[in-house]
């Protein structure tokens, strides 16, 4: 907090002697002196030392949530699927359009309108695939030129809606006692989970549309209802072993290493080299490590269970804060909720 490094974000809290009031790393509040600072592993300790929470950074909420009047709005979305929420119907339901436009473009890179019109395209497109009219589709999506609709398809998705093929997968935003992610899925398998702020993020997103010449609109499917699920279970400690379908396309040798991933037991670790002497290539380590890292699916392909051979952690796209709490959360050291 001294140096408002915002890295540092959920490794440990920083509690000022002075005021009395812990925050997180970052905390936009005046950078105290370093002698008047202390730190915490977490919440708790800090509570219990007699500290309280700020009210600017808000250290005991959950990474990156989801405030309250964002869920509204979203809610207001899925009512009214085949209608445009205007500014006005956000006013009227007591929301900001332009908190809402700031707050989406911060946390998704578009603007509240974008995530519904992209929410309508995308079923728009399921229906033209299935046989539905390119009208019919239209009317259906709420819009009232086909005119209008066609350029939307095209800019959304770069082809005309009578050229709609490959596949479309939902996104979601997930929230996490470890901070927001997004994950992306059919209604057969899950193809990404990943933290929003790892770097590859986007290195990702491109490497799913090469391998499935897929489409990503923003929605909700089965495999993701019942990925919210098993996730709060994990993180509650309830759940040890995921149960959803997935699909980690990649190079042969990705896959190897993928599929060694998901057999570590829930509160074990490997290393490296063990891993390279399993798959029968004693001295891939290196390679083993890079397809760790091109992992897609984190947490269920737990790739956060892979150390070095010295049982020091290394090399998680996710932080390595993240790293040490989901090990200390498998080994019964730590609780998320």
């Amino acid at each position: 907090m001294t140096e408002k490094d915002t890295s540092f974000v959920g490794v440990f809290f920083v509690a000022v002697k002075t005021t009395g009031i812990f925050c997180r790393p970052g905390c936009p509040a005046r950078c105290p002196k370093r002698e008047n600072v202390e730190f915490f592993a977490d919440p708790k300790e800090a509570l219990f030392a007699g500290y309280r929470p700020c009210l600017r950074c808000k250290p005991l909420e959950r990474i990156q949530g989801t405030p309250d009047w964002v869920a509204k709005a979203k809610a207001l979305v899925e009512v009214l699927p085949e209608e445009r929420v205007t500014e006005q119907t956000l006013r009227e339901n007591g929301l900001s359009p332009e908190r809402l436009r700031r707050w989406f473009l911060q946390n998704h890179g578009m603007t509240f309108q974008t995530y519904q019109r992209g929410l309508r395209l995308g079923r728009a497109f399921q229906q033209i695939k299935g046989g539905t009219s390119v009208i019919e589709a239209a009317t259906f999506s709420g819009w009232d030129s086909t005119s209008g609709f066609r350029e939307a398809f095209h800019k959304a998705f770069g082809v005309s809606p009578s050229q709609a093929d490959g596949p479309v997968f939902a996104i979601k935003r997930m929230e996490t006692p470890l901070g927001a992610m997004v994950a992306v899925a059919d209604d057969s398998k899950l193809y990404l989970l990943e933290f929003v702020d790892r770097r590859m993020m986007a290195t990702q997103m491109k490497t799913l549309q090469a391998r499935y010449g897929c489409s990503f609109v923003p929605g909700e499917t089965s495999v993701l209802r019942e990925l919210a699920v098993q996730l709060d279970a994990y993180f509650e400690g309830a759940l040890k072993s995921f149960d959803l379908p997935l699909d980690y396309r990649g190079t042969d040798f990705q896959v190897e290493v993928w599929d060694r991933l998901v057999r570590i037991p829930y509160g074990e670790t490997l290393s490296y080299s063990q891993m390279a002497e399993d798959l029968g290539r004693k001295d891939a380590q290196r390679a083993v490590g890079k397809a760790n890292g091109d992992n897609r699916i984190a947490i269920i392909v737990p790739c956060h269970r892979v150390v070095k051979a010295d049982g020091t952690l290394c090399g998680y796209g996710g932080g390595l804060w993240r790293k040490r709490r989901l090990l200390d959360l498998e080994q019964g050291q730590l609780s998320l909720v």
